[in-house]
């Protein structure tokens, strides 16, 4: 059975305060798409609807894509946030197959966790961030697990997400945006991939894969 989700283009409204403090802090950001699903969802909304974000900028304006297996509801956004267009899923998990070429873009969170002394393997070590030709590898190994063979791989450094408020944890996630053109080898794990997010930072607007087919453009 197709799974079904939706996706939601956001175009902002640049003079929204609400949008200003949100492109400052991606802890608010977050607070406020979440609006989007519906309430009384359990401890683990996030994780139980796949809602995912992602923050696409241009010179123009910016633009945010949300995503979820449940409705999304954009009443509950702020008043004036910005243009809102939601729209099914299920067409491009029908069109998935193999060896079809698509492009893609991704905002990821490339990390690994330390490995530390034998006399401290009790232990577990940090999580840091993975930058350059790590980080392009860790990409290129995490497409292929969801089922991707990448034809090519366009990094773009987005800016450092640093977690605020008081319970925030103190970590600063690493982010950068992927763009590309690939072939897909395997639609299960592919939508699978697509549903659920690829790699950490997802509440602060990573993992979220976006694809198109090979003449679009993936947004």
């Amino acid at each position: 059975m197709t799974p079904s989700a939706e996706l939601a283009r956001i175009r902002l409204n640049p003079h929204h305060r609400a949008v200003q403090r949100d492109l400052r802090d991606a802890t608010e950001m977050h607070r406020t798409l979440m609006r989007m699903i519906p309430d009384d969802l359990g401890d683990t909304p996030r994780r139980d609807t796949g809602f995912l974000f992602r923050i696409d900028e241009s010179d123009e304006h910016s633009t945010v894509l949300v995503q979820a297996t449940v409705p999304l509801d954009r009443t509950n956004l702020p008043t004036g946030y910005g243009d809102v267009h939601i729209k099914q899923l299920k067409p491009m998990f029908d069109a998935l197959r193999p060896g079809l070429a698509v492009r893609y873009r991704i905002i990821v969170n490339p990390a690994k966790r330390e490995r530390l002394p034998l006399e401290q393997k009790n232990k577990r070590g940090k999580v840091v961030a993975l930058i350059g030709a790590e980080a392009d590898r860790w990409w290129a190994r995490r497409a292929t697990e969801a089922g991707l063979h990448l034809n090519s791989m366009i990094p773009t450094p987005v800016r450092s997400v640093h977690p605020q408020g008081r319970n925030a944890p103190p970590v600063r996630h690493s982010l950068i945006r992927y763009d590309g053109t690939a072939t897909v080898t395997d639609p299960e794990a592919l939508t699978q991939a697509l549903l659920s997010g690829i790699g950490r930072g997802k509440p602060y607007g990573a993992g979220l894969l976006s694809l198109a087919p090979a003449t679009a453009t993936a947004v």
